[in-house]
């Protein structure tokens, strides 16, 4: 058995030991980013973004996330990236509540030097999970930690990025 098949053994086996938490109606977060860029050599650029998601019940939700970053490799790199898809979120545990979710929509990335400034708008997709951990009893805010693959299409070539974030969500409403 793989490693992500155990994973997903010992979530379902830890379901029946775990009792149901809260749901809230919603979140917002903001966080700070860390992107590297993967193509042929390896572009570190820091930043930070935001996320809003609403839950139809208790597993499933619409998040929608966006992030801006700037690297330094020579000439500056600028990138913003602006993404929305389905998080499922398993809510069986009583101090963690981890995530999955897969995002589709648009990048923007600027390389400026000497005065000149090139870039463009291509189509992006990310695949990440994470782990929200509910801060105090009211469970109102809780600290987010991700970890997304990030993949741009533009000129018929796909540059993927991966994108470790960590930050802060103020969850409201209840289901």
């Amino acid at each position: 058995m793989n490693n992500l098949g155990k994973a997903a053994l010992t979530l379902f086996l830890f379901g029946f030991f775990a009792t149901a938490q809260d749901v809230p109606q919603a979140d917002i977060a903001l966080s700070y980013s860390h992107l590297q860029v993967l193509k042929g050599y390896t572009i570190s650029m820091n930043g930070g973004g935001g996320s809003a998601a609403y839950n139809f019940n208790n597993w499933f939700g619409l998040a929608a996330d966006a992030g801006v970053y700037q690297g330094n490799v020579g000439p500056t790199l600028t990138g913003d990236t602006f993404t929305l898809g389905p998080r499922f979120t398993y809510r069986r545990f009583e101090h963690i509540e981890p995530f999955a979710q897969a995002l589709i929509g648009g990048s923007h990335f600027n390389i400026s030097t000497g005065g000149i400034t090139g870039g463009g708008f291509p189509f992006a997709w990310g695949l990440g999970a994470g782990l929200d951990i509910p801060l105090g009893s009211a469970r109102k805010f809780a600290l987010r930690l991700a970890d997304d693959d990030f993949g741009t299409r533009s000129g018929g070539a796909t540059t993927i990025s991966n994108r470790l974030s960590a930050g802060i969500a103020f969850r409201f409403g209840q289901k």
